[in-house]
């Protein structure tokens, strides 16, 4: 007997977890932050397992909004943390198919009156809980419902951090492109200002007529300036987006050739299109596994209002005499049946219906308005084009006329800068139209050029939403 109980004790130290205690230094992980860069060997490794094609040189030397959006679900916290939440709700489907353990009493017993054949009699007894009415099922079921809303909470968490890093990265551009115009802009103003000084000194035009010339270039000097900060703002926010610091874009090429292309690949305006996010998107899939989820939770409490069954197995060594017992218990549902849980399992059964409904009306006024802000940007831009164009011409024209000696050199100057300042408007109605496509992009969850169409493509219970997520490298 002595060697059972203690094969029997062994067996079951060895099957418990021991504590494994895991400190956070501040210090230290400030130090990780901090040496993060786009040219690690062990990114080169992510990017090349979740890329169709290896990258044939390192470090790369342009980065444009694909890579960068992949360096992103390699570094970004807050990705992390959804990645953390899904590996919690996973940990809750074990938790849920646990099985409820027996339990052992021991009873001693000594009879102070009879001595023989012996005072001692001692009772073992086992309490064996068996679950009725398929609750283990049904608890694992609303288990899974729950991870796999958690799992798509991840596609929904990416889906926001590539929008994000989209609107850095065009402001980053705009910014730049803005940048050269007003310098040329700058440019143009002072040879007018020199032009007009010199006209001064002459006696043709009087001193006060150079005033509004010096104002307009102190504007223009101040604009750069501002748009200069802007940029650094817009270089400091792409590098947060991406969870890298600023001087990891340091040396970097950044490429924005597919952010200043002309028309999506894809006509994401179309009924059909809308029709298909309305019933993938993520936040949609993940408000219906909630829905699921709710469903399921109020089935294991309409079953637990049928109690489990409790069989006891007892022995009882009696002066003597070994005697054996087998009870049968179970609770009587007299004076509750679980009512109150059930009750409020259905209510939260109707508000993940609530949720469900709002979340994709939601998404369809996101759409909505995404195609009419895309269509109105596009007329826009298309005006702004015939306007520079016409700018065009109206400089040539000049041009012309200075050469022909119908006109000053004076007035050919302003015809440039007014040309300028036109390309300006142009750059912003490029940019409204980028910003316009991306946000469409955003509400439909399909690429424009299709590159990330995975995301969306592998939503189901047993796929993985983000290649990120099946291989995660610890070495950052």
């Amino acid at each position: 007997m002595k060697p059972f109980c203690l094969i029997s004790g062994l067996v079951l130290l060895a099957g418990c977890v021991h504590f494994d205690s895991r400190s956070l230094v501040p210090e230290q992980s400030a130090n990780r932050l901090e040496a993060r860069s786009l040219t690690n060997a062990t990114l080169k490794v992510f990017l090349d397992e979740n890329r169709p094609a290896s990258l044939l040189e390192w470090p790369h030397p342009v980065w444009n909004l694909d890579l960068l959006t992949l360096a992103a679900f390699y570094y970004q916290p807050d990705l992390e943390v959804a990645r953390a939440e899904w590996g919690v709700a996973q940990a809750g489907i074990r938790t849920a198919g646990g099985r409820p353990n027996p339990t052992l009493s021991l009873v001693p017993g000594y009879d102070t009156t009879h001595s023989i054949p012996s005072p001692w009699m001692p009772a073992v007894s086992f309490d064996l809980p068996l679950e009725t009415s398929g609750k283990r099922p049904k608890r694992i079921a609303a288990a899974r419902h729950q991870s796999e809303s958690a799992r798509l909470a991840v596609a929904t968490a990416a889906w926001k951090l590539r929008g994000d890093l989209r609107a850095a990265l065009l402001d980053l551009d705009s910014c730049g492109r803005r940048v050269g115009l007003l310098q040329e802009q700058i440019s143009i103003q002072q040879q007018i200002l020199t032009a007009l000084e010199q006209q001064s000194k002459a006696g043709a035009i009087a001193v006060s007529e150079l005033a509004a010339p010096r104002i307009a270039l102190h504007k223009l000097r101040l604009d750069l300036a501002a748009t200069k900060c802007q940029m650094d703002e817009a270089r400091s926010h792409l590098a947060g987006k991406i969870g890298v610091p600023l001087a990891a874009l340091d040396g970097i090429r950044l490429g924005f050739a597919d952010l200043n292309q002309s028309a999506p690949a894809v006509d994401l305006t179309t009924a059909a299109v809308r029709r298909v996010a309305l019933q993938t998107r993520s936040d949609i899939l993940g408000a219906l596994a909630d829905y699921a989820a709710s469903q399921a939770t109020l089935q294991l409490e309409i079953a637990r209002q049928y109690p489990d069954v409790h069989v006891n197995p007892g022995y009882q060594f009696d002066g003597g005499d070994n005697k054996w017992t087998l009870g049968i218990s179970f609770e009587l549902p007299v004076l509750n049946q679980n009512q109150g849980p059930i009750a409020e399992a259905a209510a939260r059964r109707l508000a993940a219906a609530a949720r469900f409904d709002a979340v994709q009306a939601r998404a369809l006024s996101e759409i909505e308005r995404g195609v009419a802000g895309l269509r109105l940007a596009q007329a826009n831009r298309l005006t702004l084009d015939d306007l520079a164009a016409e700018q065009s011409r109206q400089t040539d024209a000049v041009a012309a006329q200075v050469k022909a000696g119908a006109a000053a050199a004076v007035d050919l100057l302003a015809a440039r800068l007014e040309f300028s300042a036109m390309e300006l408007m142009q750059l912003d109605g490029q940019v409204k139209y980028q910003q316009a496509a991306g946000a469409l992009e955003d509400s439909v969850q399909r690429p424009l050029e299709g590159v990330f169409s995975w995301l969306t493509a592998q939503t189901g219970s047993d796929a993985s939403v983000l290649p990120a997520q099946t291989k995660k490298i610890n070495s950052k």
